[in-house]
């Protein structure tokens, strides 16, 4: 939709309400970006006077790339963009700009993750010392802690207060274990707010609570008369509704909601409201809470009819009818025997089967056989698009191995691209490294650990990196094949003593590389700051080369980065954690380390990007591509609750896991209306089979009820294309080799195990009796019974 033929202007609702919606078949920051650009009529300084509120980070970049889009590339002043927060656990945005009146409330500061975690961790090892008996070892109570800490964020972003536990505790219809876990939650209940008033610190999530409620109790004393946009957020958490209400009553306030289905009708509207699981719940939810029914929420006027080329009406309408067939599909099961009737219900709203049709002409399904294939698929799909000039394309998917294994595939072709919702830390070079490192050392040396650290691709320990790794491969031959040597390096250098002494300097190299952790060996009581310092001074050594420092190499590029990040503010918060043995140091580390995601900052395809499923909520490109559409991928298996079972959290307060599945559904029903969809999924993973997400099986049933073939979006073709990239042109036969050694260079005697396997291998008997092959011992072997022999 182009900027020049909009006219946007400040509307409301029929009820006066300043609310609106942008169509799921709209890319949602393109729309508001667009109509707001019109909005000021080309003026520079207007558009810097907004301030909109967004729901993440993820959606404030995403909207000033759209301003980008808008502005064809020209340098403009952007409004004020500002993340609100929304409920999902793994990207909580606290505080996030609201700043004005909240910067003077005199709040504290947000605790550091890391810092919660350790001083939890504390708290759990306390509660196990003071019960005695069988305790968690240190890495399973850090677990516990981080646990404990999503509690916290869950309570605090309900506005829920613990002491609603004591209630819970009363009841007698629990089993006897909940009373125990009710119990080992005073940690949360009586130890923790305790712990916060020493640290004159809050939990971000009541930090952002009391942010948001500052900004609106400034915003109800002293209203701005500036715009204020709070756009693409369904209130999920109840601070940000209660600012959404304050929001509508401001002179230039207004509401942009994402894809809210304003064709329900009451009955299937009231539904909505009991259903978790249905992605319009969240928005009914909050339409509850602003009094305001979907009818009388208006279109964003950038989307009004009259202001749109031809063409655009015509995809508008094709977007429309598929919008309203998933929306269809998409029915609370309290209606949904209304697909018996689906066929009058679309011929009520005036679309008949050819143009349903001819909104599903753009929508393909690939049932692969296995994720390789899925992978494939989708990087030949993403791969065509290059061939149009200025089409996107982007893969949606919750499963992150699948967005791995289609980076990888499109290498192929020389395309780098990122996972934009970026990979664990300590799956990330840097962060192998410095788990490796630990293991290694916890296990004294042993083969498998050791060798592991010393073959990966940072490790130089000062040296030329291609000698390292021929040391360390004649290293691997004369000691570490075979049974294990004793422990430690005394243990390495008596294996090689009788073998190669000619690799005693190299392990007197390693001895020096180590010494800073190995000297910690036989200290109980060591504190997690020691073994950090300990730890980044071997990790610096060991990956320095001849010509870089191991700083430069260890924490260069973007995982590097976030690798020192990490391990900076571990360093800070390691001061509560409790005592440790180099032993445990390894554990500790990945289990702190889980949870850090590495993002790119820089590098990503200009056309082509993998997107998760939060950060593809507000934007479509030309062609989306959902993958991994499979039950327990997209939508995700519920979370087990380690505290509260179901009645009980329905008691409590908490909202129910099925929200989790609402979000994913909203998110599906958002991707589904854009230009071309793909939608894919294994038949297979891992040898299992895997059950079809819900939704295509919804779609499935839906078109079945509409007559409609579900033949006609199945492409086959693209996984026969996949295929053919790795087929040869022609198989050319070639004959079984045929050894026939030089006389003087074959055996002239054999054993009666020789004949044994010249008769049933003979090549075999070639490599042992000809060439002088021998297998290689195996790493860390079992002691045979020659070695025990040889031993006694």
């Amino acid at each position: 939709m182009k900027a020049a033929r909009m006219k946007a202007a400040r509307g409301t609702t029929k009820r006066g309400a300043p609310i609106f919606t942008i169509p799921a078949g709209v890319s949602f920051v393109d729309a508001l970006a667009a109509g707001l650009i019109e909005e000021t009529a080309g003026d520079p300084v207007a558009l810097a006077r907004y301030r909109i509120l967004l729901p993440t980070r993820r959606g404030c970049r995403s909207l000033r790339e759209a301003f980008l889009r808008a502005s064809e590339g020209r340098p403009m002043l952007l409004p004020r963009l500002v993340p609100l927060g929304d409920i999902d656990e793994e990207e909580l945005t606290v505080g996030g700009g609201l700043d004005a009146g909240a910067a003077s409330a005199g709040l504290e500061l947000a605790i550091a993750p890391l810092r919660r975690q350790a001083l939890l961790t504390r708290l759990v090892v306390a509660y196990y010392r003071r019960l005695g008996g069988a305790a968690p070892t240190l890495d399973q109570a850090a677990l516990l802690a981080a646990s404990l800490a999503s509690l916290l964020d869950q309570v605090q972003t309900e506005r829920l207060g613990f002491e609603k536990l004591g209630e819970l505790v009363r009841e007698k219809d629990f089993a006897e274990h909940w009373d125990k876990i009710l119990r080992f939650l005073a940690i949360v209940t009586e130890s923790w707010p305790a712990v916060l008033a020493d640290q004159r610190a809050l939990d971000p999530a009541e930090r952002r609570n009391r942010l948001i409620d500052a900004q609106r109790a400034l915003w109800q004393r002293d209203p701005p008369r500036e715009p204020v946009i709070v756009a693409g957020s369904t209130g999920s958490i109840p601070a940000t509704a209660d600012l959404i209400a304050a929001v509508i009553q401001l002179p230039a306030g207004r509401i942009v909601l994402p894809g809210l289905d304003r064709d329900a009708d009451d009955e299937t509207w009231q539904a909505i409201g009991t259903d978790p699981t249905h992605p319009q719940h969240g928005l009914a939810l909050l339409l509850k809470r602003l009094d305001v029914v979907p009818r009388d929420v208006a279109l964003w006027p950038a989307m009004a009819p009259s202001l749109v080329t031809a063409d655009e009406r015509q995809d508008a309408r094709i977007g429309e009818t598929r919008a309203r067939i998933v929306a269809e599909a998409m029915r609370p099961a309290a209606t949904a025997e209304r697909w018996q009737e689906a066929t009058a219900h679309f011929d009520k709203a005036k679309i008949d089967v050819e143009r349903m049709k001819g909104a599903l002409r753009d929508v393909k399904r690939i049932d692969a056989p296995t994720p390789a294939e899925e992978a494939g698929a989708i990087a030949l799909a993403m791969r065509a698009v290059l061939e149009t000039p200025g089409k996107r394309a982007a893969l949606v998917t919750a499963d992150r191995d699948l967005a791995r294994r289609v980076a990888a595939a499109l290498k192929r072709w020389d395309i780098d691209i990122d996972d934009s919702a970026g990979v664990e830390l300590g799956t990330t070079p840097p962060g192998v490294l410095l788990r490796l490192l630990a293991e290694a050392v916890a296990s004294s040396l042993a083969p498998v650990p050791l060798l592991a650290l010393l073959k990966h691709p940072l490790a130089s320990g000062g040296m030329d990196v291609a000698r390292f790794r021929e040391t360390v491969r004649d290293l691997e031959r004369a000691a570490l094949r075979g049974p294990r040597p004793a422990p430690g390096l005394a243990g390495l250098r008596a294996a090689l003593a009788p073998k190669d002494a000619g690799l005693l300097p190299f392990v007197d190299r390693l001895a020096a590389l180590f010494a800073p952790l190995l000297a910690l060996a036989d200290r109980p009581d060591l504190t997690l700051g020691d073994l950090i310092a300990a730890h980044l001074e071997c990790a610096e050594a060991l990956a320095a080369s001849d010509d870089a420092s191991g700083a430069e190499r260890l924490w260069a590029g973007d995982a590097g980065e976030a690798a020192a990040l990490f391990v900076d503010e571990l360093r800070e918060a390691s001061a509560p954690f409790p005592e440790l043995a180099l032993g445990d140091y390894a554990a500790v580390l990945s289990a702190l380390m889980r949870g850090h995601v590495v993002r790119p900052a820089w590098g990503r395809h200009p056309r082509l990007a993998i997107w998760g499923p939060l950060e593809a909520r507000l934007q479509h490109v030309d062609r989306m591509i959902l993958g991994g559409l499979n039950e327990g991928s997209w939508p995700p298996d519920l979370p087990a609750d380690p505290w509260f079972s179901r009645d009980m959290r329905n008691k409590f307060g908490l909202a129910p896991p099925e929200r989790r599945i609402g979000l994913s559904a909203h998110d599906f029903a958002q991707a589904m209306a854009a230009p071309e969809v793909i939608l894919t999924r294994s038949l297979r993973v891992g040898g299992t089979p895997t059950v079809p997400a819900r939704w295509l099986l919804r779609l499935d049933a839906l078109l079945g009820a509409c007559s409609i073939d579900t033949e006609t979006i199945r492409d086959k073709a693209t996984l026969d294309h996949v295929a053919l990239l790795d087929r040869p042109d022609a198989i050319l036969p070639c004959k079984p080799p045929e050894p026939r050694p030089p006389v003087e260079s074959r055996p002239t005697r054999l054993s009666v195990t020789d004949i044994g396997i010249w008769m049933s291998d003979p090549y075999a008997l070639y490599a042992r009796r000809v060439l002088r092959l021998r297998e290689m011992d195996p790493i860390d072997a079992e002691p045979g019974a020659a070695d025990r022999g040889n031993f006694i």
